[in-house]
């Protein structure tokens, strides 16, 4: 796949024709995380600092060298986040204690996602913010802050990056931040996230009781090297699962990880992947235990790999129960909406259960997902705009052909995905 698959910013129609063989064997070195990279850029934008002096193995996504450019663009006061809603929520925050009058935009699909939450909060702290267009929804005006306090409640069921927009600043208010997430929250491990990043980089935040304070102060920049992409890992457990051979290397993760979705061994376990961790790597192989029938879980601290649970499950016929999906539909695609449609063209059902399932849970809504995947003629996924939808639907490829429309959506996160698939694959993808 070479920059011949994108047309002045549109993406090719081509799909990718997908037939994986199942022996998975050799090291793919993963790329660095995207949501650390992230949090990593702003605190040393904060800090006046060039990311190159202190960042290793920085993220390659387009998510992250979105944020890189907007941070580092001269004499321009139009900010345009694209498709990236890290970059875009985080910008809301930094541009709003910076000087001047700046214009915060996005793509279509961003401006139908919500930010009022983290306007109305930020608000409160003394921000001069106001919608171009719909109430609670991109673009943005952003005026120069007239500080008015330190405390401020946010409803944390809705996006944890609204708080950790709001934390990442706290050291640059004149009275610093306490925050007070209000309600259940949801994607906590990125919060905790936030705060370790923020610590790296000599910041004094901590919980006090329900509330997180931030003292005020500065970051004091500090050599960081960025841990590999547990989300990416996640692609290739999947092809583990479905492997008939297996022995492959994926490095530049480790076990004391500052990401939620490093309970991906835990959740592996019950496919038959065993998980052995060396020095900045992890190895899977098979354990040689039997899949469990049914596989339950709670998704609400890590929902970046549900799809590609969903996926997993599906192709090898466990039954699935999930919970904790409740971000998802405001992602870049309707995810639940799309598993739904995508898994179907093979025969799996995935629904939302009636309120009268979680009655001993009310507070939680419950998918469950039957069948196993089945089909002879090439499946054509469609990716909805959604890098994880294309990541996610590829292993299948391992199981019968698959088409994967418009596969360049996957520069968003991994923009290496395709080419080490292929040099897995011994050269045997390709385009129709």
């Amino acid at each position: 796949m070479n920059d011949d698959t994108m047309n002045d910013g549109k993406m090719n129609e081509q799909p990718l024709v997908l037939r994986l063989h199942r022996k998975l064997k050799g090291t793919v070195m993963l790329d660095g995380s995207k949501s650390i990279s992230n949090r990593a850029l702003i605190a040393l934008a904060l800090a006046g600092e060039n990311p190159d002096r202190w960042l290793s193995n920085r993220s390659t996504s387009r998510d992250t060298e979105t944020l890189l450019q907007l941070l580092q663009q001269p004499g321009n006061n139009v900010f345009d986040a694209g498709d990236a809603g890290t970059t875009f929520r985080f910008l809301t925050a930094f541009l709003s204690i910076r000087p001047g009058e700046k214009t915060l935009t996005g793509s279509a699909r961003m401006q139908e996602r919500p930010v009022g939450p983290l306007v109305t909060a930020l608000q409160s702290l003394g921000a001069n913010i106001r919608f171009l267009g719909k109430e609670g929804y991109p673009p943005l005006l952003i005026g120069e802050m007239a500080p008015l306090g330190k405390r401020v409640e946010v409803a944390a069921n809705v996006s944890s990056q609204f708080l950790s927009a709001l934390l990442l600043i706290g050291p640059y208010l004149p009275e610093g931040l306490e925050l007070i997430p209000s309600g259940p929250l949801v994607s906590r491990p990125y919060l905790e996230m936030t705060l370790g990043v923020m610590r790296h980089f000599g910041a004094s935040v901590k919980w006090q009781g329900d509330a997180i304070v931030v003292a005020p102060g500065a970051y004091t920049p500090q050599p960081l090297v960025v841990e590999a992409d547990w989300s990416a890992a996640s692609y290739w457990y999947a092809m583990a699962a479905f492997s008939e051979d297996l022995d492959l290397t994926l490095k530049g993760l480790h076990q004391d990880s500052w990401q939620g979705d490093s309970v991906l061994p835990q959740m592996m376990e019950k496919f038959g992947i065993q998980t052995t961790y060396g020095t900045n790597e992890i190895r899977l192989q098979k354990s040689g235990k039997p899949v469990r029938p049914l596989f339950e879980w709670d998704f609400v601290e890590c929902p970046d790999i549900a799809q590609t649970l969903a996926v997993i499950c599906a192709g090898m016929g466990v039954a699935g129960l999930f919970t904790g999906l409740e971000t998802l539909s405001i992602k870049e695609t309707d995810r639940i909406g799309a598993l739904k449609k995508e898994l179907a063209k093979v025969g799996v059902s995935f629904a939302k259960l009636p309120p009268h399932f979680s009655k001993k849970q009310p507070d939680k809504t419950f998918y469950a997902l039957e069948n196993k995947a089945q089909w002879i003629e090439p499946v054509r996924y469609d990716t909805n705009g959604d890098h994880r939808m294309a990541m996610a639907f590829a292993p299948l490829g391992m199981l019968g052909p698959v088409e994967i429309a418009n596969p360049e959506v996957v520069v968003k996160s991994y923009p290496g995905f395709w080419k080490d698939l292929e040099n897995m694959n011994e050269g045997i993808l390709n385009h129709r």
